[in-house]
């Protein structure tokens, strides 16, 4: 069971890691956006990264690729709350199309400052929802669940995953400090390291991070956000 241990406490890290971007862009938005009488293109393309990020941060965690596979392996009983999870997440993506919408819709009054912000409370909400269902309920379906040798595998994909994104980000840091020096920029998150969060293992992208820096931060520094949005 020590393995079983090991595996739930660095779960756990990685859930609380989450959890603080989520009520950190939750609390960004009650103090700034909501705030506002209309919203800028760039405050709602930033509002719109924002939670394509965290999403994808959520979708890309280690419980989604190793554990969550592991307890569908190891019993039939999960289903219902895994489909419940699921549905959190679709509720996730749903508020990330609706944001798109209003930036295609191009309205500029106070109505869209409220529908934006009530579905990025919404966002935050249902994802911080999973996470405390995840703890809850489904930590206590896999201590239940997986056997001894399928908890050993999943400490080694851990393992061998966590040297794989070292040593990636690594390599990311350097280019990126080469870069800043080649250009005499500096990028927001060498800048200001409370504002750079957790860092994710993203699709096509394993030491890619989640940067929550708004639109004026990122015009000082010169250092513009992608362009990648939720389909």
């Amino acid at each position: 069971m020590l393995t079983a241990t090991y595996t739930l406490v660095a779960l756990s890290v990685e859930q609380a890691s989450i959890r603080v971007n989520l009520l950190s862009f939750q609390k960004y938005m009650q103090s700034t956006l909501m705030r506002q009488q209309s919203l800028s293109l760039s405050q709602m393309e930033f509002a719109c990264e924002s939670l394509n990020r965290l999403y994808q941060a959520c979708h890309w965690r280690k419980i989604e690729m190793y554990l969550i596979p592991a307890i569908r392996q190891a019993t039939e009983q999960a289903d219902q709350l895994l489909d419940e999870l699921g549905r959190l997440n679709q509720v996730a993506l749903g508020v990330i199309r609706k944001v798109q919408e209003h930036i295609a819709d191009a309205r500029d009054d106070e109505q869209q400052v409220t529908e934006i912000c009530s579905g990025i409370d919404n966002f935050c909400e249902s994802l911080l929802c999973r996470l405390d269902k995840e703890e809850k309920e489904l930590f206590s379906v896999a201590r239940s669940t997986i056997g001894g040798d399928a908890w050993f595998d999943i400490a080694n994909q851990f393992l061998l995953h966590d040297a794989h994104v070292a040593e990636a980000r690594r390599g990311r840091h350097s280019e990126r400090l080469t870069l800043a020096a080649d250009n005499g920029v500096v990028p927001d998150h060498l800048v200001l390291p409370q504002l750079a969060a957790l860092p994710v293992a993203l699709a096509g992208d394993e030491d890619d991070a989640i940067e929550i820096v708004p639109p004026e931060m990122q015009r000082r520094h010169r250092w513009p956000p992608s362009r990648a949005m939720a389909k």
